[in-house]
Formats: C-alpha cells, sequence, structure tokens
C-alpha cells in the first residue's frame, strides 16, 4: 500500500501542472481584466494610463507568458496580491475567507452524515413501508428544488413571513447575537458564538441537500448488498439479523459512501457558492464568485488550486480507505 500511494503522490505533480494551466488558461482568455475594472467609470483615465497600467500589471504580455512567470512565483509561495483588498491573495484565502467557510460547511457534513446514513439503512430494511415512501420523497424533493430558490423561500419565512404572523416578537433584541458592537478582540469562542445567529438558515439548507443525497446512496447501497448471496448466506446459518445487517451488509454497502464523502470533503473548503451567495455569508464560494466578477485573478488562481489538491489528494485517502473497510480490496 507504501509503494502504490507513493505512486498516486508522484503523479499528483504533474496533474496538478496541467490543471493550473488550464485553470490560468481559461481565466486569463475570458473577456475583460483587472485594468477595465479599474477604469470603469473613471473618466479621468487616459489611453496612456490603460496601456501604463497593463504594463505594471503584465497584461501587455500573452497569457501563456504570464502564466509561467505566476508558476514560478507560485512554487515558492508567492501568489500574489489580491486587486481588491490590497492584501497577499493566500492571506485573503486562508485568514480571512476559509475559517468562514469551515465553520459552515463542516458542521453541515458531519451533522448529515450522522443523520443521513442511519436513514438510509433504515429506509433499506423497511423497503417499500411508509417511512420508506416519506422519506424518499422528501429527499426527491429536497435535491431537486434550486438550492437559490429554497434559501430565498428560507429567507422570505424566517424575515418577512414569521415577524408578520407574529406582530414582531420574534425580531432580536438590542446587543443580542450578531450585535455589531463586538469587540474586535472578543476572542475565538464569542466570535464563534456571534456567528451562529447568521449560520442557522444557511447551515440548515446544507445539511437538508447533504441528507437527501447521502440517503439515496445509503439507501441504494444497502438495497444492492442486501440482495447479495453472501446475505442469503449468512442468514440460512441463523445469525442474527444485527450481524447480518452490521458486520456483513453495512461494511460492504459503506464504500460507495466513502467515495461521495471524499469528494464531499474538498467541498469543505471551497464552499458552497449558491448559499453563500443567497445568505451573503463571507466563505471561499462568495470569494470565488466575487474574484471571478471582478476579474481578481490571483485570488481565483489559489482558491481553485486548493480545491483541485484537496480533490486528488482526498481522492487518494478515499481509495486507501478501502481497503481498510473492504478486505477484498488490496494495493500491492
Amino acid at each position: 500500500m507504501a509503494t502504490y500511494a507513493l505512486r498516486r503522490l508522484i503523479q499528483m505533480i504533474p496533474l496538478l501542472l496541467v490543471i493550473s494551466l488550464l485553470v490560468y488558461s481559461l481565466t486569463a482568455l475570458q473577456p475583460g481584466s483587472p485594468v477595465d475594472q479599474l477604469t470603469f467609470g473613471n473618466s479621468n483615465i487616459t489611453p496612456e494610463d490603460i496601456v501604463r497600467l497593463k504594463a505594471a500589471y503584465g497584461l501587455d504580455q500573452p497569457w501563456y507568458t504570464r502564466y509561467f512567470f505566476w508558476l514560478g512565483h507560485a512554487i515558492r509561495g508567492d501568489f500574489g496580491y489580491s486587486q481588491d483588498y490590497s492584501i497577499p491573495a493566500a492571506q485573503f484565502v486562508f485568514q480571512q475567507r476559509m475559517p468562514n467557510t469551515l465553520l459552515l460547511t463542516v458542521p453541515a457534513l458531519i451533522l448529515s452524515t450522522l443523520i443521513a446514513v442511519p436513514l438510509g439503512i433504515f429506509t433499506a430494511v423497511r423497503q417499500y413501508s411508509i417511512p420508506d415512501y416519506i422519506l424518499t420523497f422528501f429527499s426527491f424533493v429536497v435535491f431537486s428544488a434550486p438550492v437559490f430558490w429554497v434559501g430565498a423561500m428560507a429567507l422570505y419565512f424566517v424575515a418577512v413571513y414569521l415577524p408578520t404572523a407574529t406582530g414582531g416578537a420574534l425580531s432580536l433584541p438590542p446587543g443580542g447575537l450578531g450585535s455589531p458592537d463586538l469587540p474586535l478582540d472578543a476572542g475565538f469562542w464569542a466570535t464563534t458564538l456571534d456567528k451562529l445567529h447568521y449560520l442557522i438558515l444557511p447551515l440548515s439548507i446544507l445539511m437538508l441537500r447533504e441528507i437527501a443525497v447521502t440517503l439515496r446512496f445509503m439507501r441504494a447501497s444497502m438495497l444492492e448488498v442486501m440482495n447479495q448471496d453472501f446475505i442469503r448466506t449468512a442468514r440460512a446459518k441463523g445469525l442474527p439479523n444485527r450481524i447480518v445487517l452490521f458486520k456483513h451488509a453495512l461494511r460492504n454497502a459503506i464504500v460507495p459512501i466513502i467515495t461521495l464523502l471524499g469528494l464531499s470533503i474538498p467541498g469543505l473548503f471551497s464552499g458552497a457558492v449558491i448559499t453563500e451567495t443567497v445568505f451573503s455569508w463571507p466563505g471561499m464560494g462568495k470569494a470565488i464568485l466575487d474574484a471571478l466578477v471582478s476579474k481578481d485573478f490571483n485570488v481565483v488562481m489559489v482558491s481553485l488550486m486548493l480545491l483541485a489538491l484537496l480533490t486528488i489528494v482526498f481522492q487518494l485517502v478515499a481509495d486507501l480507505v478501502y481497503a481498510v473497510v473492504d478486505p477484498r480490496i488490496r494495493y500491492s
């Protein structure tokens, strides 16, 4: 297994180089440039100023020349500055946006997995029962509904309907959670508790969608395993249903869930673009969208390359976990 892992790690280097080339080329070839954002609506900018600014940003060079310049600095850990925030792009991503994203997405993934896996097992064991029909219908509806629509309806329900229906009784008291008067040096826990007020709705929306997806995967995987010959053999031997279900069936059915989690974990760091945008949560997803709109290329490259690296690494981790969960899988 160690040889397999080392070989995969070595293969990551050319793969990341190809990904960086593709991402940079697609970003650089899109219409507009950072200079256009700086000069838009500014009547004092002259054509000579535009030429000078493009030369200062290196935009007078072909995109492939700029790519190798960026790559040379990125290898040394220099990812450039964010033009929108005037700080290093890596500092903006890792210190200002990633903590907010993890505060939102990590609880959503953990809680949704803890809820969806038992529900998926339950619906598979109680196939075609009333709870199975209810949970299956719920998962289809939640998975099919657009996230932006569900988020907008949740905002309307909480911000408009409930205060109107209760005569304003549910409005926040002055100085409550989310108070703008929170001191800057309030500390980690005080700041985290303050943010919980804003987390409730986006966290709920993310959890519902993750529960719907994981529940469907878990149910389908359990049903497939429970119809196989080794399960019938275990039942024929007279093993208790609990042993058959959790020792034999679940261990084989959990493999697709490992794949699903391996793909979901990189998303913890990239953020939920639509959810963060709808709820104006200052996370990675919203940062990537804002950077693409404002042509802040350095922030885009840091964010997308981080996502690519995490996706490759956690796919390797998922492959290695397969060998632990399923004894039939060996990397030798």
